[in-house]
């Protein structure tokens, strides 16, 4: 089965593009294979559709707050809602959002869902830095026209051969190298202390991490790539790769399995591994 990492943008350009890590997995490793990189959100869409069999893990939210779901009572059942979002132009969605946030606390602005605390992940309705909420406005419609199965949300008519979790390098990341930084897309910030924490990062993956139980294995010309990769869109498409692999070991797993919880909302949808 092939296994797929994807570092995602909702803009994507050939100077930023989407990038995909390739690989497989078997005995506790996981082997990189190389990588596919998209300069438009339809090319990437295309090629998820074309690609046969595949499991995936995707750094975007699959789902929105139920409690912002509620508060706006949109439809909740996913996927009418999530035609629903999609519908909606960013812009608006900027302008929704942003007199959500206005009308509520300090401390309290975003709403969040279940996954985020134990995941230490963005809310899902936030449109800035990162812009996450516009990320699963580009992100989710385009697997399912792609055919993919989303476990514990959304199973389409002709079965499962594309299965999309979804991932968090920063997850991942923090357990091996902490909060230290390893990547900056601005070029000022690209600095040889953060290839330092890369190699140390690649170098963790390599040995194993204790929690997942799996190695990640690279052939020696792709590694060199990994490390001079300064925006990090690289590493961070391994990261999921690495949180594909270890669903897939657990496809069979209790509820709607790949290692998801059994009681996952299936309104907000969960990160896998966390």
């Amino acid at each position: 089965m092939l296994l797929i990492g994807c570092d995602f943008s909702s803009a994507p350009t050939a100077r930023k593009p989407i990038v995909v890590a390739l690989g497989t997995s078997g005995d506790g490793a996981v082997e990189l294979h190389g990588f596919e990189r998209f300069s438009s959100l339809d090319s990437w869409g295309r090629w998820l559709a074309v690609t046969p069999q595949w499991v995936g893990a995707f750094d975007f939210p699959f789902g929105l707050p139920r409690e912002l779901v509620v508060e706006f009572g949109w439809p909740s059942e996913w996927k009418p809602l999530i035609e629903h979002y999609a519908a909606i132009e960013r812009a608006r969605i900027r302008e929704i959002f942003a007199a959500f946030c206005a009308a509520r606390p300090a401390g309290g602005k975003f709403a969040h869902r279940a996954t985020d605390r134990p995941a230490g992940s963005s809310p899902s309705m936030k449109w800035v830095n990162p812009p996450v909420a516009f990320m699963l406005h580009a992100g989710v419609p385009r697997l399912i026209d792609a055919g993919a199965s989303l476990p514990g949300l959304h199973m389409p008519a002709e079965g499962g051969s594309r299965i999309a979790l979804e991932g968090y390098p920063g997850l991942l990341a923090r357990e091996l190298v902490g909060r230290r930084s390893y990547k900056s897309d601005q070029a000022a910030a690209q600095t040889a202390e953060r290839r330092l924490v890369r190699g140390e990062l690649l170098a963790t993956l390599e040995r194993g991490s204790p929690r997942l139980g799996l190695r990640l294995v690279v052939p020696g010309e792709l590694r060199e790539g990994l490390l001079a990769d300064a925006k990090g869109d690289s590493i961070d498409a391994v990261l999921c790769l690495m949180q594909a692999a270890w669903g897939t070991a657990r496809r069979t797993s209790e509820g709607p399995g790949y290692g998801l919880p059994p009681d996952i909302d299936p309104l907000e949808g969960w990160i896998v591994t966390a």
